[in-house]
């Protein structure tokens, strides 16, 4: 079943999840625990995320290095299957514009469709680290409307290459947006019309980045309507844990946290910060709830504990 149709016919707001695979050589068995925390709350689908490979240079032989290429955390498309198969549960993995030639992203999106997983969240993803250059290679998807508008051709039967009796794929297509922009786009309008884009190349919904102020999310939305962008818009929310994501959070999502919250958890101890965090997260989806979103997204990670804890009081 589709994201898009999960949101159409929900008679109230949606919770659901996103995980991330084990470290490479980690075992399922972590990921399918964590899902069983989360069933009995009937999440309608849970992402799987998805990187690029990075380099590592092992030395050998006093100053000569050997060069690797690798993924920290393969296995997006398999453990997406595995919880659709063990769980009766959609998964949505994340599919990169870095790191794949546009041949890569056809098989893995053919794969995909074989395997019957019906969502893609596309995404650019992170800069490539092994090899800047290729981003500048034309046979690579250079922004995520350009993953979009090939999954949407996959959609019509359009391959790369001209094939005999091509079947058409039926994939619900997510994108990412950023209430507080893009950090490489210099202002919100402009990025908001960038994502019109990936819309106009038939994204079916957004899920956005965390957010802590829900007062930036609002003029997101508000302003997203203004660009003629009418796809479900889905809040993400981020349960702060630790004293170290005041400066953590911000470095690597370029997000904001209010004074407020930071206030109340500097100098606190980790029981105590997670209670802060959990409580936060409450009052955050109460807002969004009477704002009337369809979907709240929770980007868990690799525990459930607290995200149970706000869910379990809906």
């Amino acid at each position: 079943m589709k994201v898009i149709e999960f949101l159409e016919k929900a008679n109230k707001t949606l919770f659901s999840y996103e995980i991330i695979p084990p470290l490479r050589g980690g075992s399922i068995e972590k990921i399918f625990n964590l899902v069983e925390k989360l069933k009995p709350f009937d999440p309608p689908f849970i992402d799987l995320t998805s990187r690029s490979a990075e380099v590592f240079f092992e030395e050998n032989n006093g100053n000569r290095f050997k060069k690797h290429i690798r993924k920290k955390r393969p296995g997006t498309i398999g453990i997406s299957a595995a919880i659709k198969n063990k769980f009766n549960i959609e998964t949505v993995p994340h599919i990169l514009c870095h790191g794949f030639t546009k041949e890569e992203t056809e098989d893995a999106l053919i794969e995909l469709n074989y395997l019957g997983i019906d969502n893609i969240l596309a995404v650019r993803g992170d800069d490539l680290r092994f090899d800047k250059r290729a981003s500048e290679n034309p046979n690579v998807n250079q922004y995520a409307s350009d993953l979009v508008a090939q999954i949407s051709n996959m959609n019509k039967g359009i391959y790369l290459e001209n094939l005999i009796d091509s079947s058409l794929s039926n994939f619900c297509i997510g994108v990412g947006g950023y209430p507080e922009k893009h950090f490489e786009s210099s202002s919100l309008d402009t990025d908001i019309t960038n994502l019109k884009k990936k819309v106009d190349q038939g994204a079916d919904y957004i899920v956005t980045q965390m957010f802590f102020d829900n007062k930036v999310f609002f003029n997101f939305v508000e302003k997203c309507k203004q660009a003629g962008i009418k796809v479900p818009i889905i809040p993400g929310i981020k349960i702060l844990s630790s004293e170290i994501h005041l400066t953590k959070l911000p470095k690597y999502f370029f997000l904001d946290i209010p004074n407020e919250l930071s206030n109340q958890v500097i100098g606190r101890d980790r029981n105590e910060i997670r209670e802060v965090g959990v409580k936060w997260a409450q009052n955050q989806v109460h807002e969004l709830i009477e704002f009337g979103v369809p979907c709240v997204h929770f980007y868990i990670m690799s525990s459930a504990k607290s995200v149970v804890e706000v869910i379990s009081e809906f």
